[in-house]
Formats: C-alpha cells, structure tokens, sequence
C-alpha cells in the first residue's frame, strides 16, 4: 500500500503545483492585458458636446469592479459618487451644452434615484439642457426622467405607470416538504421584525402587511410629487390613470400628458444638434457619461493629505471581518471611523450608511466608534436607500442623521433563526445523531430540537439585545425615551419622511446636504470643503478598463441578472445568518 499512497500524493501535489502555477500565470496575463488595454490615448471634450447618459449597470455608493475566480463572473457598480461630480463638472464645462437621458431600467434604489435626479435638476439650474428618450421606460426609470426639460418616447414605445406593490416568497410549506424545522426566535414584542416571516407562514402577518403598505404609500407618493411637478398632473389624476392602466401604449403616454412627444431617435438626434449649436453637416458630438464622469472623479483623490471632511462609505450587510465592496466589515469600518477621528486635519466625518443590517455584534462594534467619534468632532450620518435595523444601529449616536424622503429605515428589532435538519436527515437519508455532553446545554446543535428552557434562554438573550439596542436609540436621539423608541421599533420599517415625523431623522436631503452641515460645524467654507474618502480604496485596473470603456461595453449586468442575484442573495441571507441579526425584514426592490 505504501508505494500506492506514495504516487498518489506525489502525483496530487505535482497537479496542485501546476494548477497552482497556470492560474497564477492566467492572472498575470489578465492583469497585463487589462495594463495594456487602459493606457489609452487621453480623454478629450471637444466643442459643443452632449453627455450620453445611460446608467445600463447597477448604481451604487462608489463605482467598482471585481471578478470572481470562483463564479469567473464580473461584478461592477458605477457609482453615485462619480455620478455627483460628473454632473457638477458638466455643469461647470463651457464644452458641455447638455444632457441626454437614454434609460429604459434603472438598477438603483429609490433613494439612490433621488439623489440622482436631484443632482440632474441642479445641473439644470445652469440654462444647459436636459432630454430623455426611451423606447421604453420602467416606472423608476420614469421618475428619473421627470427631472429633465423633455421626456420623449419612440412612437412604438411604451412607458410603465401602475403604481408600486410588493410581492414577499414564504418558504414555509417548502421547509415542511423537506422535514427541516426552522425554530425562531425574535424580540418579544417584535411583531414587525419580519425577516422571519417567510419561515414561520404562507402569507403576510397583518403587522407586515401595515408596514410594507404604509412604506410603499411614502415611496408612491414621492414619486407622484415628482411627477406632479414635471407634468402638471394631480396627484389624484395620476392614481386614476395608474388604477385604471390608461397608459398602454405611447399615444396613450402623450394624450395623459406623462411625455411631451413622440420622435423617432434620428429626431431627437436632430433636436440635439440643434440645442448643441452643432453646425450644419457636422456630426453631434456625443459623450459617454461614464466616461467623462469618471474621469473628472479621478482627480479627486480616495484619501489626499489636505481632506478637512471624511466621508466614511458603510454599504452593504452588516458581518464581522473586513467586509468588502458589497459588505460592510466592522473590522474595516470601525478602523476607517477611528482612522478619521485620530486624524487632526479631519474636522468633521460624514457616515454614508447603506445598509439593511445584518451582526448585531458586528453593528455593536461599529457603533462603538460613532460614539467615540462624536465625543472628539462631529459626525454626521446621509442614509441612502436602506439605512435599517444594524443600518440604522450604526447610525443612531450621530450628532446628525439625514435620509431622503423614500429612504427605508428604522426596522429597530432583533432575531435569531436555528434550523433544526436533524429529523430532515433522518427522513430522507436515514442519517441519526447521538451525543454525550458535561452539562445541560453543551450541544446547541442544528441536528436536534431546542428544549423548552434554550428556548427561554436564547429568548432572554435576544430580548437583552433588543432592549440594548432601543436604549442605545434613545440615547442618541434628544427627546425620545426607551419608551418611545420600542413605540415606533418593534421592528417597525419606516420611509425616510416618517422617519424625520417620528424622530428617528433629523433632516430631508442627500449626502451634499449632509456634508454642507458637517462643514458649518466647524466653520469650513463651501468652496474650503476637500473630502476624503474612507475606506481608502486600492488602484483597481480592472475599474479602470471598465470605465474607458464608457457606454460601448457590453454590461455585466444586466437587469434579468441583478434580479436573479438580487433573489439568490436574499434567500441566502435567511438561510446562512449566524449568531442574532439586526437585519431589516426584506430586500426592497422597485422597477
């Protein structure tokens, strides 16, 4: 047997070497090539040029790109960061004469959008044009829109308007097929802490069904003010025509007033030749937005010497470690919050927050360095589109909290899921457990049911934490008590103009707001503001490739796509939570 064992791990380790030694090599090359590919001729603007607008990948905080060399699928995100100063630059560039908006879906949340479309209407405030066309819009994508001076739409196109819904899977019957007994223990009084529910039930509780209404209301009626604003349309006309689906075709868009023509592209081509001042028989003078956003975000650097203001970015779910660009890791952020605060040039840090939550002990361990922090200088929080349950946990000792109107927030409630698979195995393998243990309660496995006292136990446990939390709330936030905040907690989710009524909020508005407040308090001029971002992010050439590629490369994501992952993730989210969770109830996800 000897001689066997001995060729068998010899031929093992040469293959490991080897494969070892191609993939370090196909990497290598990768990397050249991608060196190769973005040293390119410098990014020029000539005269008279109109920014071609996409937004055709996912938006998020800051743009980035990384591959997995597991799933060799490439994930990356144009950020709001770069969509903020492109614009603002554009606004400023004599060689820019205008916007064209060219989105039919818009992978962003609703927050996210405002502060977008808030952006948009600021550049217009410079007399430059702004002009969408689709030949079809989704509602979100809509919405966006209505911040420009024209809204056209292809003659055969179509544009989405019937209002928003929420559609929740429950996995329970599924669970029971199987034999698994998922055993579930929340706050005691956490009736709307309903990340859960789809274990426990078949449908909505009637708690879920009152906060999912009241937050979609909020976001609905956001949507029809802007709406309102663009085309002249009631709000009550606007519920007619989505309730009766009057909008079924692009005559029926132009005679409900929700565009302002119907034009051919080769049209609209011709309308922006003449709002750019391009002259007869030359060529419109089309630039990627992309590109030139993100080339005009480079000269601002990630973290430079002469920040006064730290932007601290938190997006993601919530664990403990590092984290990483769709993960909040209390390791890296609480390191990022001190690092700004030990920084002496640093007069004031604002903490974006975009996230649905997730460790509480991770979110414990970040909190614990806002508090710190606002003891030395102030800090302020922008929450994006989620800033819930651990999301809002990091949030909650700041000095300030902004959100948009359709941010979601609060969720202040607290969960555990232990899965019991053991008689599922035994069932359908015929795979038994046995154990021995020194004490009571040395096996907490998920191979056998919780006894009635771990059950009691681990709910003491959960309710300590939840009371830890609402008591952290409250001291954060003047003028409520515990009392208050387990009144409007419970696991309660919030839109951000429920939010500033009830006092969970400070203040409507985006991060620019949030960093013009930062800056007042410690007597920094608008025009002496130098950011500095933080977590410091490494040269990524990967990013770079994909930003020279501007609006001609074939995006990764696509919407089916973001949709499946968008899915997958949050089944998975349910399914491989550990240790008790500070996590809003659901994803939120609006066309």
């Amino acid at each position: 047997m000897k001689p066997f064992w001995r060729s068998f791990w010899s031929a093992s380790l040469a293959i490991f070497l080897i494969g070892g030694t191609l993939t370090a090599l196909l990497l290598v090359g990768i990397g050249g090539a991608i060196s190769g590919l973005t040293e390119t001729t410098p990014f020029v603007v000539k005269d008279n040029a109109v920014l071609h607008m996409k937004l055709d990948t996912k938006i998020s905080e800051v743009s980035y790109a990384e591959f997995d060399q597991t799933s060799f699928s490439l994930d990356q995100g144009f950020g709001l960061r770069e969509i903020k100063i492109g614009l603002a630059a554009a606004k400023l560039d004599d060689k820019i004469k205008g916007v064209f908006l060219n989105i039919t879906n818009l992978s962003a949340g609703m927050a996210t959008t405002e502060e977008i479309r808030d952006a948009i209407i600021d550049f217009k405030s410079s007399g430059k044009f702004v002009y969408a066309y689709s030949e079809f819009y989704s509602q979100k994508a809509y919405y966006l829109c209505t911040a420009a001076d024209k809204v056209y739409l292809f003659p055969a196109g179509m544009l989405e308007f019937k209002g928003l819904g929420a559609e929740l899977m429950f996995l329970k019957g599924a669970i029971d097929k199987m034999g698994v007994d998922v055993q579930i223990i929340r706050g005691s009084n956490n009736k709307f802490k309903s990340a859960v529910e789809p274990l426990m039930y078949d449908s909505m509780s009637v708690a879920n069904r009152e906060q999912t209404m009241t937050y979609i209301n909020a976001l609905w009626n956001q949507m029809l003010i802007g709406v309102n604003e663009k085309t002249g349309v009631s709000a009550n006309r606007l519920n007619e025509i989505a309730d009766s689906m009057y909008v079924r075709s692009s005559e029926t868009a132009l005679d409900h007033k929700l565009v302002d023509e119907l034009i051919y592209e080769d049209e609209l081509l011709t309308v922006l030749k003449e709002e750019s001042g391009t002259k007869k028989g030359k060529d419109l003078n089309l630039v990627s937005f992309k590109k030139y956003a993100s080339k005009k975000a480079k000269k601002y650097d990630r973290k430079n010497k002469d920040s006064n203001i730290a932007v601290v970015y938190a997006v993601g779910g919530i664990e403990s470690g590092k984290g990483n660009a769709a993960t909040i890791g209390s390791e890296t952020i609480a390191g990022a919050i001190r690092e700004a605060r030990e920084d002496d040039a640093i007069k004031a840090v604002v903490l974006r927050v975009n996230s649905p939550g997730g460790s509480a002990l991770a979110s414990d361990v970040i909190w614990r360095e806002v508090v710190l922090t606002q003891n030395a200088k102030p800090i302020i929080v922008s929450m994006g589109d989620v800033a819930a349950s651990g999301g809002y946990y990091i949030a909650c000792a700041a000095d300030k909290i902004y959100a948009q109107p359709n941010t979601i927030t609060g969720s202040i409630g607290v969960f555990g899921v232990i899965p019991n698979i053991g008689p599922a195995l035994k069932k359908n393998f015929g795979i038994t457990f046995d154990r021995v243990q020194t004490n009571h309660h040395s096996v907490l496995s998920l191979n056998k049911a919780l006894t009635d006292e771990e059950k009691r136990l681990i709910q003491l446990g959960v309710d300590d934490i939840y009371n830890d939390f609402t008591q952290k709330v409250a001291d954060g936030r003047e003028g409520l008590e515990q009392a208050d905040v387990d009144s409007i907690g419970q696991g309660r989710v919030w839109s951000g103009t429920d939010a500033l009524r009830i006092g969970l909020v400070d203040e409507l508005g985006g991060i620019d707001a949030a960093v013009a407040y930062a800056a007042q308090q410690v007597n920094i001029g608008a025009e002496e503001i130098k950011l500095g971002v933080y977590p410091e992010q490494k040269e990524n050439k990967l990013l770079e490739l994909m930003e020279s590629l501007g609006d001609e490369e074939a995006s990764a994501e696509t919407s089916l796509r973001i949709k499946l992952e968008t899915f997958i993730q949050s089944v998975d989210k349910i399914i491989s939570t550990q240790g008790i969770q500070a996590r809003m109830p659901f994803d939120i996800v609006v066309e």
